[in-house]
């Protein structure tokens, strides 16, 4: 490999222009694209308020403007830092509140627009260059060429951009993961192998101090998503089968680091444990929202979304040929690695892509259901196909004749082409896949927008309280809300142009098309809700 020690002037060209143009993807319309029903509820976190006191001063049956939603979406005097984390124990325990006080702190300095609340999350995801170059020199001991090319592709990668753009903590927890990963392979190579016993008191303060980065990285990931740990599984798996299951110096420095860290994630593991066990005996246990979606299409688009994204959705045929050439490129990749590298460099990738994402693969397997929103957490999987994929074109550029080298670096072209249009295609869309149940909003508000005095009615159950904070960002000034909690039937006043109702049970909707003598006329469909449109019947006139 020393020939990747090097790196030619053109690759270095490449990844400062990728680079830039990364960048550049990543700040501009921060805006553009709806504010989705989980953003909404970052804001709403923000704010240090819970559901519950929404639900009691706007679920209530008044009519109220857009104005009363602010409250709710940003910080204000009557809560503090503290109740943000006592908003997140009481009803949103499974994200742990680094992310949130981050956010916090971001949105009292810059504002509560959704660019200055986006624009965090764009920050952050800088941090992926650096962290990723760390990465890469560790696991493959070069310092410049696989590193290189690793920067330019995660520069353009279509997911990467995505979640840099989201007012959520996958960006966040992507960069932990990159750094406590990083930080254990550095640590376990620092393992005393036949060295004297001055090497080894010289390198003892190296080690010391990597495996407290360790435990560090891996203490804020642990507060940034519950779903670290199973990437704790996977580094416990790289680590005991590098030590030949032996209980050696590094087993014992590693079980040390993360025995620290998991004590000072145990207080917010205790209420997570504590809701759980409520959550079960609860006699009011609801079925977690699933999608009628073929799990392997499902799957393969997690693979092609990390290269290649033009926000199609998974009844689009066009993903049937895209799909399986980007599952080629990654299965060939993953191959090379562990066919041309050191077991210990590609059991780490290999256990980074399997391990975190096997939770999230049984149960669909199982329930034959994919469960809503569950795309951010295969971040960890996403960075070992990425990884592994890097090395495949770092190493092939300089391997072969000639004819070899140039069919490798169209592919790497053709890849660099598939990040710059994906990003070019998804950064003025006004909406993309991972808004999830906010995917069609923007085609309802201009519904709504277009009747000259309208009232928009709905109730808070399911994914409804989310749509209705979302919506109150896409509608004029001029639309009324009026929010009911249970399904009571509102008291709809006069003055209004047009009347429609957003996602109401069947029930609900006839009892009040009942009360007011009215017909309700789908007006738009989405497959995640409905919005309907409480009309008049004509009557006929006689002559």
């Amino acid at each position: 490999m020393r020939h990747l020690t090097l790196v030619p002037s053109w690759l270095r060209f490449l990844m400062i222009f990728l680079l830039m143009m990364g960048t550049l993807f990543r700040f501009v319309n921060l805006e553009s694209k709806v504010y989705s029903h989980d953003e909404t509820y970052t804001s709403l976190r923000i704010s240090g308020y819970t559901v519950d006191e929404v639900k009691q001063e706007i679920f209530n049956g008044r009519v109220i403007s857009q104005e009363s939603f602010s409250k709710f979406q940003t910080p204000n005097l009557e809560k503090s830092v503290n109740d943000t984390i006592m908003s997140l124990v009481k009803e949103d325990s499974q994200h742990p509140p680094f992310y949130y006080l981050i956010a916090r702190f971001w949105v009292e300095i810059f504002g509560n627009s959704i660019t200055a609340i986006r624009s965090l999350s764009a920050l952050i995801s800088l941090l992926v260059f650096p962290s990723i170059y760390w990465l890469c020199r560790e696991l493959f001991n070069v310092p410049l060429s696989i590193p290189t090319v690793a920067i330019a592709l995660m520069s353009i990668s279509p997911i990467q951009i995505i979640y840099a753009q989201e007012a959520r903590e996958y960006i966040l927890w992507f960069v932990t993961i990159i750094l406590c990963s990083a930080a254990l392979v550095r640590a376990a190579s620092l393992e005393f192998k036949d060295q004297n016993e001055l090497e080894q008191q010289q390198k003892l303060p190296d080690r010391f101090a990597t495996w407290g980065i360790y435990a560090i990285t891996l203490i804020l990931s642990l507060y940034t998503s519950l779903w670290t740990i199973f990437v704790a599984f996977a580094h416990g798996i790289y680590v005991l089968t590098t030590s030949k299951f032996q209980l050696n110096e590094t087993v014992r420095s590693y079980l040390l680091a993360s025995v620290v860290g998991f004590l000072a994630f145990m207080p917010w593991i205790t209420i997570v444990a504590a809701d759980f066990f409520q959550f079960l005996i609860s006699a009011d246990v609801k079925a977690t929202q699933a999608s009628q979606i073929p799990l392997i299409p499902f799957w393969l688009m997690q693979v092609s979304r990390i290269f290649f994204d033009l926000g199609l959705r998974l009844d689009n045929p066009l993903i049937y040929l895209i799909s399986p050439i980007f599952l080629i490129l990654v299965g060939y990749a993953i191959y090379c690695l562990c066919r041309r590298t050191n077991y210990k460099v590609w059991l780490f990738v290999v256990a980074l892509i399997i391990v975190p994402v096997l939770p999230l693969i049984l149960p669909d397997v199982i329930s034959g259901d994919i469960r809503l929103n569950s795309e951010p957490y295969f971040m960890p999987s996403y960075l070992g196909i990425q990884i592994a994929v890097v090395y495949l074109l770092a190493t092939q550029l300089y391997n072969g004749n000639l004819l070899r080298r140039s069919i490798w670096h169209i592919i790497l072209l053709l890849v660099v082409i598939c990040g710059l249009v994906s990003s070019r295609v998804s950064y003025q869309a006004e909406t993309w896949w991972s808004k999830g149940v906010s995917y069609g909003n923007p085609q309802v508000a201009k519904i709504i927008n277009q009747s000259a005095q309208p009232l928009l009615i709905s109730d808070s159950v399911g994914i409804n309280y989310g749509n209705v904070f979302s919506l109150s960002y896409l509608t004029q000034p001029k639309v009324r809300f009026q929010l009911v909690q249970n399904q009571d039937i509102p008291n709809i006043p006069n003055g209004f142009s047009d009347i429609f109702l957003l996602n109401p049970a069947d029930t609900w909707r006839e009892q009040i098309a009942t009360k007011y003598q009215s017909q309700t006329n789908i007006v738009y469909q989405d497959k995640y809700y409905l919005l309907w449109k409480l009309v008049k019947p004509r009557t006929s006139r006689q002559g």
